[in-house]
């Protein structure tokens, strides 16, 4: 009898929380669905991007000059869409062989609404050109309020004052390369990129794949230009100006350099060592070997 009366009593309890249990589980299955993050919706592919950029360090601003190569990713289309946040632009064409098109744009200080000169397909490839002034110190929300946690590019010290070095770096993830070129921010976009930075000559740039030139200007700047053969998301788009000492170290054959400030640059060995060794591991580890220039 006190067997019956246990069974009947944890079964009454089990009847009593089901509700309680099949609510909570819909409400653990609200909350999962509201976190998923779909992949964006492709509606054009980032080919190749070729920027021009010069520093106003009392300004905070970028001067960019941009050729981006683009095709509709399946479906015609006359129109294009970029992220850009804060910017000011000049000039927004289309190039045709040796012209270049004027084109109408939108903008609402986030997105770039271009309306293209004709319908392309998916396989034609198609270049747009865009003189533009990024100001990401300046940045506002959609809110009106101040963005300070993902500018996108930073100028550090830039009135060079107090023992502070003075720099430029940038930081694109998730979405915030947009805030010093126009590009479709989206880390399913993929592009190879050609970078050309005007800086003092007294100063050392860094940026993504190989070095391919250096300029010397007659005005005592100098233009480095960096290339990345193989396509990356726009948020893996780097930079960086400054005072650096380059430290060359080597793996496999291929250059790995580490850039200080000259106050660490004697002991760059001892902090970096590890680096081709890291390298070679993951390599190994991974069946892989490192891909990149």
């Amino acid at each position: 009898m006190k067997n019956h009366f246990l069974k009947y009593t944890f079964l009454g309890l089990v009847v009593l929380m089901s509700p309680k249990i099949e609510a909570q589980n819909k409400a653990e299955k609200v909350d999962e669905l509201s976190i998923y993050r779909a992949t964006p919706l492709k509606t054009h592919d980032l080919i190749h991007t070729k920027l021009e950029v010069s520093f106003d360090y009392g300004k905070r601003y970028l001067y960019g000059k941009e050729w981006i190569t683009l095709k509709p990713h399946f479906y015609e289309t006359d129109s294009l869409k970029l992220d850009a946040k804060g910017m000011d632009f000049k000039e927004i064409a289309i190039i045709d062989g040796k012209k270049s098109i004027p084109l109408q744009y939108k903008y609402d200080n986030e997105e770039l609404s271009i309306a293209l000169n004709r319908k392309y397909k998916r396989t034609e490839k198609y270049t747009i050109f865009i003189n533009y002034t990024a100001k990401p110190a300046e940045l506002k929300s959609k809110a009106g309020e101040s963005i300070t946690n993902s500018n996108g590019l930073y100028f550090i010290n830039p009135d060079g004052k107090g023992d502070k070095p003075t720099q430029i770096w940038t930081q694109g993830e998730t979405e915030a390369s947009s805030c010093w070129f126009p590009t479709i921010d989206k880390p399913n976009q993929k592009t190879t990129s050609e970078i050309a930075m005007t800086v003092e000559a007294k100063y050392t740039t860094l940026s993504n794949g190989k070095l391919a030139s250096q300029k010397v200007n007659k005005d005592g700047t100098r233009t480095d230009t960096w290339k990345m053969e193989q396509p990356n998301a726009p948020y893996l788009f780097m930079m960086a100006v400054g005072d650096f000492k380059v430290y060359k170290d080597s793996y496999n054959g291929k250059e790995v350099s580490y850039y200080l400030e000259p106050k660490y640059a004697p002991y760059a060995k001892q902090i970096f060592y590890k680096t081709p060794d890291m390298m070679n591991f993951y390599s190994k580890m991974l069946g892989v070997e490192y891909p990149w220039a």
